[in-house]
């Protein structure tokens, strides 16, 4: 079963939409509603992108990656998502100068199960990541972006700093996931 952690991004929504789509079966829950001792019955998790800083809802993923790294259960942070990945592990990130939203060409640089070749993404984000920490590792890149793609050394646990549910090829993507 996939967990999906609703972070308020208005683009959740198209992520359990598309979901509903492939036939996965999925939970939805807002960080507040999680219930620690639940995390264990999911199998895989998907951590939505963010309307707003919150440091209560920064722990509960924070604790979410955490459970997902010490057990089998794949994860897939969109945005925010990937972003917290970072954070949690010792990574950093940054505020831009800028909104950075529209389309963006993606390329993938490592072999990986969820990406191949270049993709059409779509891009919301004020904040991007700066570092990644030694258990990540990039995957793809783009023009504007060093860590569009990061993937764990060792487990199937990814981020996006795009939002796939917003594309075709991004949806191709979360599809793959699913599959793992």
């Amino acid at each position: 079963m996939l967990l999906v952690v609703d972070n308020g991004s208005t683009y959740t929504e198209n992520l359990t939409c598309l979901l509903e789509d492939l036939g996965v079966g999925f939970e939805r829950y807002a960080p507040h509603d999680l219930r620690p001792d639940r995390l264990g019955d999911f199998d895989a998790v998907i951590l939505s992108g963010r309307k707003r800083n919150d440091r209560r809802i920064n722990e509960i993923n924070s604790g979410v990656i955490r459970q997902a790294i010490g057990s089998r259960a794949k994860l897939l942070g969109i945005c925010y998502g990937a972003e917290i990945l970072v954070l949690t592990l010792g990574g950093t990130i940054r505020r831009t100068d800028r909104l950075h939203k529209g389309e963006e060409t993606v390329r993938t640089t490592m072999e990986n199960p969820i990406s191949e070749g270049t993709m059409n993404v779509f891009e919301s984000h004020r904040y991007e990541i700066s570092k990644i920490p030694e258990t990540l590792v990039p995957v793809a890149v783009s023009a504007g972006g060093r860590y569009e793609i990061i993937r764990h050394r060792d487990k199937n646990i990814f981020g996006t700093q795009f939002h796939p549910e917003m594309s075709s090829d991004g949806h191709d993507l979360i599809r793959r996931f699913c599959q793992i």
